[in-house]
């Protein structure tokens, strides 16, 4: 479940972990690019911390129409992009001091049944973040049994994958199957009914259609290379997570690209000594304490990384060491 999943309905967004983010990047000066603009919370955190300018990248226009009251208190500090994270270098189009990136669907686009990414709210399958391209309601209606399981399974790590896609395929032999409501309903008539303080029966499988929708772990993957080409030396990488996939990628990310990744054979000549281009600041992730709980819940789940960009030169990372979910098809 996302973060923005775990946001009681009608609440006001709150940024997840944005006061362990600065804290952990103090002090914030220069240069920052919020990868994923949202509703524009780490962006204003960013400013009001000291960054002289932020550069906000969203796909999804509806950001920047819901911006559009409060960025001109900013002027120039603050710049709005649109396009996706993966490009983020070229899209910012100078070298920058630092880099935040919030995965997961954003709270503006759960609160709005329209856009078709809840399943406690009816409204059309769309889940797209850009507003472009398939569907959800094209992947479960068009896609093959088998895909859909493949993506329920290596998406949303659903153990009923087979059980569900199946279902989902009976179903659509009745007619298209075309609101989150009733694709809930089919998910749900698979699995046991939910236990109190339990997740909801549809939360694995709504996750993993909508990462298949947009692509999100090929963009998470892009968008950490991008990141290393855009950061200067001594730049910050924060990235926050909200389920475990994501947070492995990262992880596995970061432990490749600094000391931690091993950098080659000990027994290497030198000079073939892969050169770490992060340092792990912390080592670990972090959680958010007691304090945020208390008044952000939907953060249970979240998990924050922080790296520093060092002076060597940006190279493609080697894709198998990420643990990325290995797909035989795409839809």
């Amino acid at each position: 479940m996302t973060g923005a999943e775990r946001q009681t309905e009608g609440a006001p967004h709150v940024p997840v972990l944005l006061r362990a983010l600065l804290e952990t990047v103090a002090p914030v000066t220069g240069v920052w690019v919020d990868g994923t603009f949202g509703a524009g919370g780490y962006s204003r955190g960013l400013l009001q911390a000291g960054a002289a300018r932020v550069i906000g990248i969203d796909r999804d226009p509806l950001a920047f129409d819901l911006a559009e009251p409060w960025i001109g208190g900013y002027g120039d500090r603050l710049r709005l992009v649109a396009g996706t994270f993966s490009e983020l270098d070229r899209l910012a189009g100078e070298p920058v001091d630092g880099v935040a990136l919030d995965l997961g669907v954003s709270s503006m686009q759960l609160d709005r049944a329209e856009r078709g990414f809840s399943f406690m709210k009816d409204g059309p399958l769309d889940m797209r973040m850009g507003q472009s391209g398939p569907s959800a309601e094209d992947l479960v209606n068009e896609a093959p049994e088998a895909l859909i399981a493949d993506v329920l399974y290596h998406y949303g790590e659903e153990r009923a994958a087979r059980r569900i896609a199946k279902a989902i395929v009976t179903e659509r032999t009745k007619g298209r199957i075309t609101s989150t409501l009733h694709l809930a309903r089919v998910v749900e008539g698979c699995l046991p009914r939910k236990k109190p303080g339990q997740s909801h029966p549809a939360t694995r499988a709504f996750q993993a259609i909508r990462i298949a929708v947009n692509d999100e772990f090929r963009q998470l993957a892009d968008g950490l290379d991008a990141a290393e080409r855009a950061l200067k030396p001594g730049g910050k990488l924060a990235v926050v997570t909200f389920h475990s996939l994501e947070d492995r990628v990262v992880k596995r990310y970061l432990a490749d690209r600094s000391s931690e990744g091993g950098g080659g054979s000990r027994h290497a000549p030198m000079e073939q000594a892969r050169v770490p281009t992060f340092d792990l600041t912390p080592k670990k992730a972090i959680a958010p304490d007691e304090t945020e709980l208390a008044v952000n819940p939907r953060a249970r789940s979240a998990r924050l990384r922080v790296a520093t960009r060092t002076e060597a030169p940006a190279a493609p990372v080697d894709r198998s060491v990420l643990g990325l979910p290995q797909m035989t098809e795409v839809f």
